[in-house]
């Protein structure tokens, strides 16, 4: 009986524990269904945003924006404008534009040497070997101031011009550059945030295609807000001017519409400034399908990128996912658009301001697959993708850099 007795005790002491037990498990079940639903709740109050690349992009204002935008766009500009020239003397020589000495015929010489001019020297630089004498003068033959490609551009214009032309139009790239980029990378901040919270909502199978309209619409307003600065650095980079001070911006800018306003009888003020966005459309047709490879290709690689980091991101690791994405996505771009930089560059460059403003960017395709076919097509392509690659890769990650600093100033 007495064993009996404890076998009863034992079995509603233990009978006890497990009760006890089973009352922590509930409580502690309780606790966790409790948290999960507090951590639901925040989950859904904050979503984690989609883009790594955009952080707290709400909390950038759109100056703070266009401040690190203009930043990228002035380094950029200055990085890459020696191939920026290079590809337009290159293109310019492809449409006709003929590159010589510019006191080669006797009217120059006379205006130039004066009393002098029967002994004047006209080599291409001073140490050439190939120049000859002819009568009193010496000249070099045409060829030396004819372009073979890249590199020879560069040799002959340190040579013949000195380094500093290589920044040629620099002053009009940085009055492009920090304006136009100032728009543009903001403008598509925004409007592809937008549109993929639109399209998430409305239309989920849109959503990757959001980056791809998002550049295209901002480099539009970009492009059709700045183009006269445009075609003012085309100009200046496309034509030599030995011999005299280079104009600026503003001198030639203010040529273009004289040479309209004398060439014309109209009396139209705006058909004389209608010449300030001539090739526009060329520009346009070049810059919108740029832009849409280009954020279609970017973003995804980045995206990429930026998930092999997680949470452990930091400026440099920015940076990196930045440039890269950018420079593959600028380089494949600038190689696809190459024959419409092509029709841009001739249209910026006409000189006579009737045909000027006749031409379109189709007849000039096909003006250019006439005289020189695929070649011709894609005259220049070699700096255009070495410049468009490291200038977009700079740019990108410049302004993603600046964007991640600012953040950690909110946060701290």
């Amino acid at each position: 009986m007495v064993e009996e007795s404890k076998r009863n005790e034992n079995s509603w002491m233990n009978t006890e524990e497990q009760s006890s037990r089973m009352v922590e498990i509930d409580k502690n079940i309780t606790l966790m269904s409790e948290s999960m639903v507090i951590m639901d709740g925040i989950e859904a109050s904050h979503p984690q945003p989609q883009n790594l690349n955009t952080i707290s992009d709400g909390k950038l204002s759109l100056p703070e924006r266009a401040f690190s935008a203009s930043g990228a766009a002035f380094l950029s500009a200055i990085l890459v404008n020696p191939l920026d020239v290079v590809k337009t003397r290159l293109q310019a020589q492809a449409a006709g534009v003929a590159y010589s000495h510019p006191l080669s015929n006797l009217t120059s010489r006379m205006a130039f040497f004066g009393p002098n001019m029967l002994f004047a020297d006209l080599r291409c630089s001073p140490s050439c070997t190939r120049a000859g004498v002819h009568g009193t003068v010496s000249i070099c033959p045409p060829d030396c101031f004819q372009y073979k490609g890249t590199l020879d551009v560069f040799y002959k214009i340190i040579r013949q011009e000195g380094i500093s032309r290589l920044w040629r139009g620099t002053n009009a790239g940085l009055a492009l550059a920090v304006p136009t980029v100032g728009i543009y990378l903001p403008c598509y901040d925004i409007f592809r945030n937008q549109l993929e919270e639109f399209t998430a909502q409305n239309a989920p199978s849109m959503t990757p295609y959001a980056p791809l309209l998002a550049g295209s619409l901002a480099r539009s307003l970009a492009c059709t807000s700045c183009y006269p600065i445009e075609l003012a650095k085309t100009r200046m980079q496309a034509f030599k001017d030995c011999g005299k001070k280079p104009p600026g911006v503003w001198k030639t800018l203010i040529e273009v519409i004289y040479q309209v306003k004398s060439t014309t009888v109209s009396t139209n003020s705006w058909q004389s400034y209608r010449v300030l966005w001539t090739g526009l459309g060329a520009q346009l047709a070049r810059d919108v399908p740029f832009s849409a490879i280009c954020w279609s290709t970017l973003e995804p690689v980045r995206r990429r990128l930026l998930s092999q980091v997680g949470d452990e991101a930091n400026a440099a690791s920015v940076l990196g996912a930045n440039f890269s994405a950018g420079f593959v996505a600028g380089s494949l771009a600038a190689a696809a658009t190459c024959p419409l930089d092509v029709a841009k560059t001739r249209r910026q460059i006409e000189k006579d301001p009737t045909r000027a403003l006749r031409m379109t960017t189709r007849q000039t395709l096909m003006e250019v697959w006439r005289d020189g076919g695929m070649k011709g097509l894609f005259t220049g392509v070699g700096p255009r993708v070495g410049r468009a690659g490291p200038s977009v890769g700079i740019v990108v990650s410049f302004y993603e850099v600046v964007k991640y600093i600012l953040h950690h100033q909110y946060t701290t």
